[in-house]
């Protein structure tokens, strides 16, 4: 079994297939606590990892690599610094080891406001553009 999913999965099943069993489970897991947050959601390969999309926007990705599992919540990981203490995280993204998932309750906060942060109107600057009046 290869070590990360096939590049040419089209759907999220046909990914999870390809994951070794114990990232598989784990990220059912993570699946499962984001679909629970996400009413309406559509799923679809996105970026060559699973994601979770509303009102044809992506909320939140994830997948796996050789030696980890990633969550990918977007900004929103900078505001869960203290309750992701333990794991790896960059700008948008959490990585976890299958042997130690995120917590249920976290992974939905953060789907949570990675929701309010995508359907937040986004400010605009101020500036005119030349030609308008």
């Amino acid at each position: 079994m290869p070590a990360t999913p096939k590049n040419d999965a089209t759907t999220v099943d046909e990914y999870l297939a390809a994951v070794r069993p114990k990232q598989r489970a784990a990220l059912e897991n993570l699946r499962t606590a984001i679909l629970a947050v996400v009413p309406g959601a559509e799923e679809r390969i996105s970026y060559k990892r699973p994601a979770v999309f509303l009102d044809g926007k992506v909320v939140v990705w994830y997948g796996a690599a050789e030696k980890h599992c990633a969550f990918y919540p977007g900004a929103v990981v900078q505001a869960f610094a203290e309750e992701l203490a333990g794991f790896e995280t960059s700008k948008g993204s959490v990585r976890f080891q299958p042997e130690n998932p995120l917590p249920t309750r976290l992974v939905r906060q953060l789907v949570r406001a990675a929701i309010a942060r995508r359907t937040k109107p986004r400010a605009t600057s101020g500036k005119r553009r030349s030609g308008s009046s």
